[in-house]
């Protein structure tokens, strides 16, 4: 006996169902219901709710998609293999081989369950409760949060109907995350604005995509949600009476023109009205487009016809009309739009466009199914948006690291785009943020290996400058060589999409491993020297890492499979010490911190000494002194290594940062003015303190010594790698101690 509160809703869903549905699809989608009725029958959401509650709602936003049977089904059994008894042997007995392929996708993208049953258990990616059943991933929940993602994505390029059922899942679990615990929905929030929120419209789903927008939005900032809705409520029954008005106005002018046209108000979504407050720097009651109108006219010139009538009948505010016809958005989105100044003086937004292209808006790719349904074929505009997707990811098969993959898919998919030429005329589409690197990557593999410079309208420019829409891109190259290693630094910016990212690696991977391993170790040696790291177990950290010995961990850092800032961070992070050296010294107490944990005694009073000043990331060791607690020093310090009384040593731990550290630092440069300028505005832009600075100058060469404070040792290496690119700065690194 099914449930009555599960019985409502499965009424809705057949309600939805689309019109062109046979009896036989109507019953595949009962038979799922009732598979997936029974399966989950124990099982609650947080909301308390019964779960079959969660799967009847993703499938009924499937079905406003218009979407086939095959998929409702899956969308209503997309829970069942992971987190009940059902099989894919009985999903593939039961509804077929495209039920069976698609649940079996949706599957894939995740390796955690999904369901909370209540106990209190580690979250899962969608914020949901997992079992303690694999406790060697508990640890990993960020990684294993991006290696979701990236299945997601490449089962984008695979098969889009499997990315469909993700996006509803996800948007049901955005309208009821009011219900999960208040510390995990500003985190699923915002990972839904970065990453979900762009996916829709990457596909070009305007009704998933502004629905997770102000749905995420609400939670990341819930003060300007408030805020900007509340004026929007106020100004509601003003707005709908003007509307009503300049509608009946519109339809008059273009009858009398004999154009036909659907009128409508355009709903205002209040993530898209914060987003344009923010890039026009604008407040609420200066946006142009808070009063729209949509016109729906029956073709092309129709749409160009009634733009002409409205500008002549209103004037056209300058800088305010888009002509996406003609050059259309990169997910396909086509539509004019215009503002203009009305009769009251205060501005209106008009959006015009055909019956198809209102179509293709709103529904984007999934718009396939619904031209199948009015009996037009779509295959063509189908096919073609697919391959513009797989076209910006045609690296994926190259990114096999979780976190890095989904960066990239930020950065190449989801960005707006920028359209460059070639002193031909060639347009090259790039993603914003694109550098002259990525264009000559673009244009042709060897041309971007043999990139040494570029010229930008005709001037010379950086090679980390960022492309306009329109420039003219030249690109100037030396007769042979390969690219620079610098490139592949994220903290330079040279390099900012991953197309380019991975012919460089590949480049890197063709060198011999002998010069690999060599180049490697010199980079690692290099780096922590600068840091002034002298004591180091490369097997260890090689193991850390991830990799079996150091040689491994030495090639893949020279072949640029590895890069250093990842090392670091993983030798910052390092949880186990080295053994205990031998000292004897005298002991130097400086303030305390709450960041030391000293294994065995808590609550003891732990120091910083300043013969050394360690930092996180450092291999510590502590001593416990006469009346002052204990005073931790660097495992290389020069008073630790002479002291011989072992019996005062104790092993300690960082904990839990929460505060900066001052490190000495040493640069030498070539003097010029405006270099302490320069270094104090690069420390500035990464909120970095300076403690104390002294300048010596002697035959212009400028040597300087700051006491700077940073987190750890991730931080510092990313500073010093920004002061070494300045111009005239020969080295910066750490001083020693001693």
């Amino acid at each position: 006996m099914k449930s009555a509160t599960a019985t409502i809703p499965l009424e809705k869903l057949l309600e939805q169902l689309p019109e062109s549905y046979s009896i036989a699809d109507k019953e595949l989608v009962m038979r799922a219901y009732a598979v997936a009725e029974e399966a989950h029958r124990e099982q609650k959401r947080h909301s308390g709710e019964p779960y079959i509650n969660h799967c009847i709602a993703v499938a009924s936003i499937l079905a406003e998609l218009k979407v086939p049977a095959e998929v409702i089904a899956a969308g209503l059994l997309h829970d069942t293999v992971e987190d009940t008894k059902v099989t894919m042997a009985d999903i593939r007995r039961d509804f077929g081989d495209t039920v069976k392929v698609l649940v079996d996708g949706v599957t894939k993208l995740t390796h955690l369950p999904r369901v909370s049953r209540g106990d209190q258990h580690p979250e899962n990616e969608n914020g949901d409760e997992e079992p303690l059943t694999q406790p060697a991933l508990l640890g990993r929940k960020e990684d294993m949060v991006s290696e979701t993602l990236r299945k997601t994505f490449l089962a984008m390029g695979e098969d889009v109907r499997v990315v469909l059922i993700k996006l509803a899942d996800r948007l049901h679990n955005m309208r009821t995350l009011g219900h999960m615990p208040e510390h995990k929905r500003k985190r699923i929030a915002q990972e839904t604005l970065d990453i979900f929120a762009p996916l829709a419209n990457r596909l070009g789903i305007w009704q998933l995509k502004w629905e997770l927008e102000d749905l995420s939005f609400r939670y990341v900032n819930p003060e300007k949600y408030k805020e900007i809705a509340e004026q929007l409520a106020e100004r509601r029954p003003d707005r709908e009476r003007q509307l009503e008005e300049i509608k009946d106005r519109l339809l008059k002018l273009l009858e009398k023109n004999n154009i036909k046209a659907e009128i409508s108000g355009r709903p205002k979504h209040i993530y898209s009205i914060f987003k344009k407050m923010q890039s026009k720097d604008r407040s609420f009651n200066m946006l142009y487009d808070v009063r729209a109108v949509r016109l729906i006219v029956p073709d092309v010139p129709s749409c160009y016809a009634a733009l002409g009538l409205i500008h002549t009948s209103w004037r056209p505010i300058q800088g305010e009309f888009d002509d996406y016809i003609a050059a259309p958005k990169d997910n396909f989105y086509q539509s004019l739009h215009t503002a203009v100044m009305y009769d009251d003086k205060r501005p209106l937004e008009v959006q015009i466009r055909t019956h198809d292209m209102h179509l293709s808006a709103e529904y984007g790719i999934a718009a396939h199914w619904r031209y199948k349904e009015g009996g037009k074929s779509s295959d063509k505009n189908f096919e073609k948006r697919i391959n513009s997707l797989r076209a910006m990811m045609e690296w994926r098969g190259d990114v096999n690291d979780a976190t890095e993959f989904v960066e990239s898919m930020q950065s190449d998919v989801f960005q707006d785009r920028v359209y460059v030429f070639t002193p031909r005329g060639d347009i090259i589409d790039l993603p914003a943020g694109a550098t002259p690197i990525d264009f000559a990557y673009n244009v042709h593999t060897d041309i971007g290996h043999r990139c040494r410079g570029a010229r930008v309208n005709g001037k010379l420019v950086p090679l980390y400058q960022e492309l306009k829409t329109s420039d003219q891109v030249e690109i100037l190259t030396a007769k042979r060589g390969g690219p620079s290693r610098d490139w592949l630094n994220s903290n330079l910016g040279l390099v900012k999409t991953q197309r380019a990212r991975s012919k460089i690696k590949v480049w890197f991977k063709k060198q011999e491993d002998e010069q690999n391993l060599a180049q490697g170790r010199a980079t690692l040696e290099r780096e922590l020297q600068r840091l002034g790291i002298n004591e180091i177990n490369y097997e260890k950290l090689a193991r850390d890492i991830g990799l079996k010995t150091a040689d491994e961990m030495f090639i893949a850092l020279g072949a640029a499979d590895l890069s250093i800032s990842k090392v670091i961070k993983q030798f910052s992070q390092a949880e186990e010490i080295k053994d205990i050296l031998e000292v004897n010294a005298p002991i130097i107490q400086t303030k305390s911190t709450d960041n030391i944990e000293v294994v065995g005694l808590k609550g003891m009073l732990a120091s910083m000494a300043k013969c050394c000043t360690p930092m996180p990331g450092d291999e510590i060791v502590g001593f416990v002194t006469r009346g002052r607690g204990v005073t931790v020093h660097r495992q290389d310090c020069p008073n630790i290594l002479k002291t011989e009384d072992r019996e005062r040593f104790l092993k300690v731990d960082w904990g839990h940062v929460e505060r900066t550290y001052p490190v000495p630092v040493q640069i030498k440069a070539y003097d010029r003015q405006g270099l302490m300028s320069d270094i104090s505005n690069l420390l500035a832009d990464e909120n970095i303190n300076i403690n104390n600075v002294s300048v010596n100058v002697n035959r212009s060469i400028a040597d300087l010594r700051l006491v700077i404070e940073v987190r750890d040792l991730t931080q510092l290496s990313r500073i010093l790698n920004r002061i070494e690119n300045l111009p005239n700065v020969m080295e910066a690194h750490r001083t020693n101690p001693g």
